[in-house]
């Protein structure tokens, strides 16, 4: 059959033929759902709104020593307030979800309380003084129970937020006092290992007391006399050892006795040869003529002496010459000075290998006492900032005892419920209104555009291109009559059911106003 627009005489009549295809789904969901808006049980929730004060002492003049942000510090405590056994005193103390203790587990009741208990920062925009820029920061947060005892959920909410404010004040001043601790102990770990660096340094200092940095330049200055000194004597000893062959030539010409003429001559040639003999030993070998010669007359002129001395009989008796004693008592005295600047010389030279010795080792010496150094500078600055440190958590922590710190302040404490929280039932009613009508209007409009009958002349006159000669009207029957009479009961019926539910939904709407105003009123009074 071919379909044909629809007019608003079309819409109508099938309104009327189909009015209980529309009214009774309808009908049926918003009962339902005022069954389920009523049958609910009501949820209370008591709320506590808690602000975070900054510090009193401006934090340019004491620093916290909580460096966490706000949002870590607040679940860090409200997991450990979520905890299963404080959750279980409290539900123990309160005898909370009754309903539930012979079907539930503890573990499963105690999940029940974690999703009934909600914490909600509240973030501001705020201007970093560091930045310039601004951002987000929690101000504030709210903490809020829902159950089904108003006066249960009050009392849990300021348990609850009790528990909050408590923690939070042990728990800044439990970190403050650990980390004073930790900052003492280990201020005393850095003062003892300061102890054994000067304990180390001054050992070091007694074993290269001569090698140290500090005295390399007394070294130089030292070794510079030394070899000074060394210089000086050398020329003092070469001036000594001139006087004594000056001496010797002298004394070679003087007869230490006086004797004959022939002996003393002999003497005196003798002690010449031996003085020309060691001027020539000096710059010429033994295989040298002249020496060879000189040590032939040396040796010729001792026999002479020998035999002259044999034939006069005369004992060997000390010198008797009073310039060759004088000569030979001058003499003896340069060669005991020469004696004496030798070993001064030797002592310079052993000095002198000292200086060497000390300054060849003062770079190794240096470098070891430079890291001793060092270690100990920077254990020394260790130190001083954990001794700073330690004073700045010691104040920290005096800040935090008298409550000086960063704190929470509860400024709107939970209050007794006036009404519950859900579920919602005027939104429910108004959902099953929409629904119901919309489930009707969608099962009429199916029974419709299934339904191929004819119900006018119009169009069986389309469908048959014949014209239609006369039309029969409809004949009521007892029967019929029944059933219209039926219809018309529920139809009353129904639209009874539609007048309470539009007097539930007014009743709290009115409610709902009521409160509201109720508050309006009693913010505006404050």
């Amino acid at each position: 059959m071919e379909s044909m627009p629809l007019t608003p005489k079309d819409i109508v009549d099938i309104l009327k033929r189909r009015k209980w295809s529309l009214i009774l789904p309808a009908l049926i969901i918003l009962s339902a759902g005022i069954g389920l808006a009523l049958g609910l049980p009501s949820i209370y929730q008591s709320t506590s709104t808690v602000l975070i004060e900054e510090q009193d002492v401006p934090a340019n003049f004491v620093m916290t020593t909580d460096t966490s942000y706000v949002e870590q510090r607040l679940q860090a405590i409200n997991t450990r307030i979520m905890s299963y056994s404080s959750l279980l005193e409290i539900i123990g103390r309160f005898n909370l979800y009754p309903e539930y203790q012979d079907r539930w587990s503890m573990e499963r009741i105690v999940a029940k309380m974690r999703e009934d208990t909600k914490l909600e920062p509240i973030s501001t925009k705020v201007v970093d003084h560091r930045t310039g820029r601004s951002t987000a920061a929690t101000t504030a947060f709210t903490l809020s129970y829902e159950g089904k005892n108003p006066n249960s959920v009050l009392q849990v909410a300021n348990v609850l937020v009790s528990l909050f404010l408590s923690e939070n004040l042990r728990e800044r001043e439990k970190q403050a006092q650990e980390t004073s601790d930790f900052l003492e102990a280990e201020s005393e770990k850095i003062k003892g290992k300061l102890t054994d660096l000067d304990a180390r340094i001054a050992v070091f200092k007694g074993d290269h007391i001569n090698e140290l940095p500090e005295v390399m330049q007394l070294n130089l200055r030292g070794l510079d006399g030394v070899e000074r000194d060394i210089g000086l004597t050398t020329e003092k000893l070469s001036n000594l050892k001139e006087k004594e062959e000056y001496y010797q030539t002298q004394l070679a010409g003087i007869d230490p006795y006086t004797r004959d003429t022939a002996e003393i001559s002999s003497r005196r040639r003798l002690e010449e040869l031996k003085v020309h003999l060691v001027h020539l030993t000096k710059r010429f070998s033994e295989e040298y003529p002249d020496v060879k010669k000189t040590r032939a007359e040396i040796a010729e002129l001792e026999n002479t002496l020998a035999e002259i001395a044999k034939t006069s009989k005369k004992k060997v008796e000390p010198p008797d010459n009073p310039a060759y004693i004088n000569l030979a008592a001058q003499l003896a005295s340069v060669r005991t000075e020469i004696a004496f600047t030798l070993r001064k010389i030797e002592a310079l030279n052993l000095s002198a290998d000292e200086y060497h010795q000390r300054i060849a080792a003062a770079p190794k010496v240096e470098e070891a006492y430079n890291a001793l150094i060092v270690d100990r500078n920077n254990t020394q600055a260790k130190y001083n900032d954990l001794i700073k440190k330690l004073m700045e958590a010691q104040v920290a922590h005096g800040l935090e005892k008298d409550q000086k710190g960063e704190r929470f302040t509860l400024i709107d404490p939970a209050r007794l419920p006036e009404k519950p929280y859900k579920p919602k039932r005027l939104a429910i009613m108004l959902i099953g209104l929409v629904l119901g009508i919309g489930t009707g209007i969608g099962f009429a409009a199916l029974r419709e555009f299934s339904d191929d009958a004819v119900r006018q002349a119009g169009q069986l006159e389309r469908a048959t291109n014949f014209p239609v000669l006369a039309a029969i009207p409809p004949i009521l029957t007892n029967k019929d009559i029944v059933r219209k009479r039926l219809k018309a009961i529920a139809l009353a019926g129904g639209t009874l059911c539609v007048i309470v539910a539009g007097l539930a939904i007014f009743h709290f709407m009115v409610m709902d106003l009521y409160i509201f105003w109720a508050k309006l009123m009693r913010r505006l009074a404050i």
